[in-house]
């Protein structure tokens, strides 16, 4: 299926970048250097399995404001089962007092670097499949500050040994290139390093000068140590790279304990969904915990920390963190989402700056990752940023 595509005949590659990425004008986004708390402005959702231009929206794990075509994206982590990988554009209109209904404006396949689709998992895993690549897994979307270019992040696939990546790719969805990685984050099929499934890069975020980049693990890596429990955090890592992949630190995030107990038998876990970087060394990260009842139902809990990595130790030659005391980074707690009293805390994953409202604070988007499945939803939570640390308040020191 064709998605947004571009004709190639005839187009040399620079005229393809070129006619991808202009015309563009630069925006400084509308960030608080710090945050002191969120109040709630409204909600809105999408319909269950809504189809848009033969697609069908849902599974939207990241969200991001495009500040210089006053749009935003959001991409979804379909692993190309439904419809190829792909990210949507849409408008949102609100102010400080209301939200309006979101209008879907555009759809975008996302390319492989040889120009083919992302293959299916059951594409990927049957005997007589020629294709090349790997099968998608994408959880977060940015839209580059300086050239209007995407970049987007896959957790792999420990199952089928596929690694994780970031990526970066033209608006009409054609690959730029992929950041290089340290070796510490391919995936181990023996289980003993790496990335844990589906625990890989959940999160990532330009810095406010657009220079640099920050990703984040969902989870702790095999060789950092256990999972959540209801009994005890985990600590998991965020690293801070070069437009080039050179690591320029990472820090030890301690993760939560998992809020509640689930059921006999049943699931729970605890990880970072996204951040956002909001100075040179502090981000906004989102804690995300899914805990399955005795009926089968998940329970959704969602916490925003302001963190700040100043004096926490760089563990990036650190090999594992168990039997290791590092100085963990700061954080301090903006809000607990149980807090607005909604009638459903949904599988929130996504999380951007939008433009300033009326008395010039940053507005806070959030989006829910519906899984397809139809007792979830597809939530936007608007949100005014307060900016400013609230007198008292400290960060919890770890």
């Amino acid at each position: 299926m064709k998605i947004s595509l571009l004709n190639l005949a005839g187009a040399s590659v620079l005229t393809i970048v070129l006619a991808a990425c202009a015309p563009f004008a630069p925006v400084k986004p509308a960030m608080p250097d710090t945050v002191a708390s969120l109040r709630f402005i409204g909600e809105q959702r999408l319909p269950w399995r809504q189809l848009y231009k033969d697609t069908m929206v849902g599974g939207l794990s990241g969200i991001d404001y495009d500040a210089a075509n006053d749009d935003w994206v959001m991409i979804s982590d379909d692993r190309s089962a439904h419809n190829p990988a792909r990210y949507y554009r849409a408008r949102l209109r609100y102010d400080g007092q209301s939200f309006q209904p979101v209008e879907l404006s555009g759809v975008t396949e996302l390319l492989q670097p040889d120009g083919s689709s992302y293959p299916s998992k059951e594409e990927y895993k049957r005997k007589d499949y020629k294709g090349g690549g790997v099968v998608p897994d994408l959880e977060t979307i940015r839209v580059d500050p300086r050239d209007g270019s995407i970049w987007y992040a896959s957790e792999g696939d420990v199952a089928l040994g596929l690694d994780p990546f970031v990526r970066q790719a033209t608006r009409d969805g054609r690959h730029l290139s992929t950041l290089p990685l340290p070796p510490m984050f391919s995936v181990s099929t023996e289980h003993k390093t790496g990335p844990r499934l589906n625990q890989a890069f959940e999160g990532l975020s330009f810095s406010p000068d657009a220079k640099t980049l920050w990703a984040s693990l969902e989870g702790p890596m095999y060789q950092d140590g256990p999972e959540a429990t209801p009994l005890h955090g985990a600590v998991n890592r965020i690293t801070h790279f070069a437009r080039d992949g050179k690591v320029l630190g990472q820090y030890a995030y301690p993760l939560d304990a998992i809020p509640a107990a689930p059921g006999k038998g049943k699931y729970a876990d605890n990880g970072i969904s996204e951040i956002l970087a909001i100075g040179a060394t502090r981000l906004l990260v989102m804690e995300r915990a899914g805990v399955e009842g005795d009926d089968g139902k998940y329970a959704v809990y969602v916490r925003i920390y302001e963190i700040d990595t100043a004096g926490a130790t760089d563990i990036q030659h650190t090999p594992t963190l168990q039997g290791a005391s590092p100085r963990l980074v700061k954080k301090r707690l903006v809000l607990d989402a149980a807090s607005l009293n909604l009638p459903i805390i949904d599988n929130l994953e996504g999380m951007s700056f939008g433009p300033l409202l009326a008395n010039g604070h940053a507005s806070l988007v959030l989006i829910s990752d519906d899984n397809f499945g139809k007792d979830q939803v597809t939530q936007l939570l608007l949100f005014e940023v307060i900016p400013g640390v609230t007198p008292g308040v400290r960060y919890r020191l770890e």
